[in-house]
């Protein structure tokens, strides 16, 4: 199969990449060449923007497109519109965060989407979700019958720029008393990047239409840390503080405690995805994850995400203080 990334060399694109190698396939890229050019030997790279800048794809033809790299309607139209005739099947890479807020627990594809509360095309933690609900949108307007929108979870594994799975093997690993959030039995939810990418590749071969929720089977934050502990060898111990004390103290949900999300939030991690189950996504045993995060990252969290060890250590402290009241 000849097939098109729209992107290709960071996190999900290069795992895309990689994927359609490993199938047999022939990969084209199309980037702006900012990002790791040259990352694949023997791999054909066509360089270009997306936002006016798509002539490099005049007058080729594939049998597929995975589009890992759009956010803004206009933007993600126009490629659309460029490969029409040209590619057979499009495989768009959209998010969780489309469907309207709150959330219930278990959430399927056919859930209300989140509106745009004012015409934009800045990418906000506001505008996020309901600008890729509109490129979703268009992708399907210009392939009818013809492409898939995949709602990507939380997506983690080795190169992941945001540290947000990345946080917790790595400070697993580090050992030592380990500040843990909330309830051990909340679930948790992600999927490793390879899988994701896998699964992409898979649905380009097959062309498979409609929408998937493509995530992993929830599982208890408590299984995560024990397997990073286990996977590690360390020493680690948890202490498992309440949502509340932590809520008191403005630790952040999701990017300073990396998973831990409370109330309405909750359910973005209880996401249900049998539709990509049964479509054939399949995820490896956890420990494979969280050994080949901590083979890549080693003792660096990367990204942003995460909790400081200075503050980790002062609110174990205050904690301590408060619970022996």
């Amino acid at each position: 199969m000849k097939l098109l990334v729209l992107g290709g060399t960071k996190f999900l694109g290069r795992a895309v990449v990689e994927a359609a190698l490993e199938r047999g396939h022939e990969p084209t890229l199309f980037n702006r060449g900012l990002t790791s050019p040259g990352l694949f030997s023997g791999v054909e790279e066509l360089h270009g923007d997306r936002d006016g800048g798509l002539g490099a794809l005049a007058g080729r033809t594939w049998d597929a497109v995975v589009d890992t790299s759009g956010y803004v309607p206009r933007v993600v139209r126009a490629s659309a519109e460029a490969l029409r005739g040209a590619v057979g099947h499009y495989v768009f890479v959209s998010t969780l965060s489309v469907y309207a807020w709150p959330l219930p627990a278990g959430v399927e594809e056919t859930a209300p989407l989140a509106p745009l509360a004012e015409e934009t095309e800045e990418v906000t933690g506001e505008s996020y979700g309901p600008l890729k609900a509109l490129c979703e949108a268009a992708v399907h307007d210009v392939f009818p019958g013809a492409s898939a929108s995949i709602r990507a979870g939380l997506i983690v594994g080795p190169h992941d720029p945001s540290g947000r799975f990345t946080y917790w093997p790595v400070r697993v690993a580090r050992g030592g008393e380990v500040l843990a959030p909330g309830d051990p039995e909340r679930p948790v939810q992600f999927v490793d990047v390879r899988d994701l990418a896998t699964w992409l590749v898979s649905v380009a071969e097959r062309r498979l239409a409609g929408t998937f929720n493509a995530v992993g089977r929830p599982l208890p934050m408590r299984e995560l840390l024990e397997t990073a502990r286990r996977v590690s060898g360390s020493d680690a111990t948890f202490t498992w503080v309440p949502d509340d004390y932590l809520l008191a103290e403005r630790v952040g949900e999701w990017l300073e405690l990396p998973l831990w999300l409370t109330g309405a939030d909750a359910p973005f991690l209880q996401v249900n995805a049998d539709k990509a189950f049964s479509a054939g996504l399949a995820t490896r045993p956890l420990a494979e994850t969280v050994a080949d995060t901590l083979a890549w990252a080693g003792d660096d969290v990367r990204g942003k995400a995460g909790m400081g060890p200075a503050r980790e250590r002062r609110i174990l402290y205050s904690w301590h203080r408060f619970s022996r009241r």
